[in-house]
């Protein structure tokens, strides 16, 4: 491969180095932020030596190139356009710059949860693993002691992560924020102390009342254990408030003086304002939310599954985590993420429809890797790279999505976490393992079938 003619003809492809606002590269994909997407020949590009697939997410241009050859021409291509490469930082900020006020906002939901994601993911597979026993052993399938310190142990780690996740959700949001993450992490600690009401028990009724403002009016003493909008909300302020102390308190009393008054204005209006308000708008999104995928004869998550790809194209699936993390706190369970999985899988089928009927040894190469992907639950490749590159396999699996989160609906599937979705999503749902066997059956094979019927290889663009 003539890995300079190829670095080449992307540059003429995407209208010459003027058009560059940065460049970078990961393990298989050339990431590029655009000027001006109107000067960019998609078609062309997609037939450059060696590209394997080409697709927009998150306002980046990602040619798809493969591992280990992606640096050659990466190396070729910066030498070309005679620009200084960058890293994914970097193309990931510059993106952001132009994406509009909404996207900015659902990255930076984004940018909260993903580093927070392995510790939700450890205790909701800890959570599936323990309803999964506590079921064998209530049941007679299973004999082991319930009392020994193994179980108990594990019992009290498997929801730990959900027991303090503001305290999680404050530190990386101050990170993001710009602000100190320990006194992020100090307004988490507040709206879960132990003094605070837990807000398990709100069900059984409020203890204590607290006049604020003067006694203009009163406020619950709970706590704001499994919440997240108020969470963000209450750090963000916190981070502002801090900002701007830093740049009016003069040096030497700076070092005591922000933190106290940031802490302590932001806990007081978090308790007085802030929690109460926004925990009611956030009660009210996942009520709606419920609402929507528990219609009669699952009508609400046919619907969502179907979409749920659409989200993916549009970029604003990032939040999610919310849901997901809220349907956990309030019902145990998040009936989200089973569409999520179903979804997923279903544009693995779809894609697996592709590589197996294209004549194409390029399409192949492209869709049979993509279609594992998006079983593992990463369906950008699959998406970007195949499925929407030809549409009607998008098509199958917006339709094997939604017949599958139909089925997952119907039996009331939810997942004891979140974070995960394919093939290893069934770790989140062991205590109905078979019905996530079926749920993903469904979805990959309405797509596969419906995609081998409508798409033919003589689609593909040459």
């Amino acid at each position: 491969m003539d890995y300079k003619h190829a670095a080449q003809q992307v540059l003429d492809c995407i209208g010459g180095k003027d058009n560059i606002l940065s460049a970078a590269h990961c393990a298989t994909r050339l990431r590029l932020v655009i000027a001006d997407n109107a000067k960019v020949n998609k078609q062309e590009l997609e037939n450059a030596e060696g590209a394997k697939g080409v697709f927009e997410a998150q306002g980046q241009l990602q040619i798809i190139f493969g591992t280990g050859t992606v640096n050659k021409v990466y190396d070729e291509f910066i030498q070309l356009a005679g620009i200084e490469g960058g890293s994914k930082e970097d193309v990931k900020q510059a993106a952001a710059a132009k994406a509009p006020w909404y996207q900015r906002a659902i990255k930076t939901l984004g940018d909260i949860f993903v580093p927070i994601i392995p510790a939700i993911v450890a205790s909701g597979f800890l959570m599936g693993i323990m309803e999964a026993l506590n079921f064998m052993v209530n049941n007679g399938f299973l004999n082991i002691d319930t009392t020994g310190s193994v179980y108990v142990f594990a019992k009290l780690f498997s929801n730990t992560a959900y027991t303090f996740l503001p305290i999680l959700i404050a530190y990386s949001a101050a990170k993001v924020f710009g602000g100190n993450p320990y006194l992020g992490a100090v307004i988490g600690m507040i709206m879960i102390h132990p003094d605070l009401q837990n807000a398990w028990t709100v069900s059984n009724g409020v203890n204590v009342m607290q006049p604020v403002f003067g006694g203009l009016y009163s406020v619950p003493l709970v706590g704001y254990q499994g919440h997240v909008i108020p969470v963000i909300i209450a750090v963000w302020l916190m981070c502002q408030i801090e900002k701007r102390l830093h740049k009016v308190v003069p040096a030497m009393f700076d070092l005591f003086v922000t933190p106290l008054v940031s802490v302590f204005v932001t806990g007081y209006l978090t308790l007085a304002a802030i929690g109460p308000v926004f925990t009611k708008l956030e009660n009210g999104i996942i009520t709606g939310v419920q609402t929507l995928i528990t219609l009669p004869y699952g009508i609400g998550s046919f619907i969502m599954g179907g979409l749920y790809a659409v989200t993916v194209v549009a970029g604003i699936h990032h939040m999610y985590t919310l849901i997901d993390l809220g349907q956990l706190a309030r019902y145990g369970y998040t009936y989200w993420l089973p569409l999520a999985s179903a979804a997923n899988v279903a544009q693995g089928g779809a894609a697996l429809a592709v590589a197996l009927k294209s004549k194409d040894t390029k399409v192949k190469s492209m869709a049979l890797p993509s279609a594992l992907s998006a079983c593992m639950g990463i369906t950008e490749p699959a998406i970007f790279g195949v499925n929407l590159r030809y549409f009607k396999p998008f098509l199958g699996g917006l339709l094997g999505g939604a017949c599958g989160a139909w089925y997952a609906s119907i039996v009331g599937l939810g997942a004891t976490g979140t974070g995960i979705t394919g093939i290893f999503g069934i770790l989140l749902h062991l205590h109905m393992p078979l019905q996530y066997i079926i749920m993903m059956a469904i979805s990959f094979g309405v797509s596969f079938a419906v995609t081998w019927v409508i798409w033919s290889p003589e689609e593909v663009k040459v």
